[in-house]
């Protein structure tokens, strides 16, 4: 998958969750389903998985040996940096710890989901090659 068609598939899949996250949240009003820093929550994790890919996927178009290597290191990047973020915000701001860790780590494997799910269509796509 091409890096302008992965944008554009991550983009709409973005606006989906969002979109996703509005309605759970209005169809429950009386509970706090959504932390108060879920927005910025919402658009680190899309940036930061968005970098992860840009990485894993040039990398794989170098060599088979590169490619390995950048994608289990954008991986664990991505992973060491959204555990040092969840650590800050919840160290540094009064919210409810419960509802921000289960809406972050949601967030967390969901763009993660998507993610290697392309990774491995790229790699499928190697393959035939």
């Amino acid at each position: 998958m091409s890096l302008p068609r992965f944008t554009i598939y991550y983009i709409v899949y973005g606006f989906m969750l969002a979109l996703l996250a509005r309605v759970i949240a209005s169809l429950f009003p009386q509970r706090e389903i959504l932390a108060s820093n879920f927005w910025q929550a919402f658009v680190f994790l899309f940036l930061l998985t968005y970098i992860a890919y840009i990485v894993a996927h040039n990398g794989m178009k170098r060599t088979a040996q590169a490619g390995v290597m950048a994608v289990m290191g954008s991986i664990v990047l991505k992973l060491l940096v959204a555990l040092s973020f969840v650590l800050f915000v919840l160290m540094k701001t009064a919210v409810n710890q419960l509802v921000f860790a289960l809406n972050y780590f949601s967030l967390y494997l969901l763009f993660s989901l998507f993610e290697v799910m392309c990774l491995l269509r790229n790699l499928r796509n190697q393959n035939k090659k």
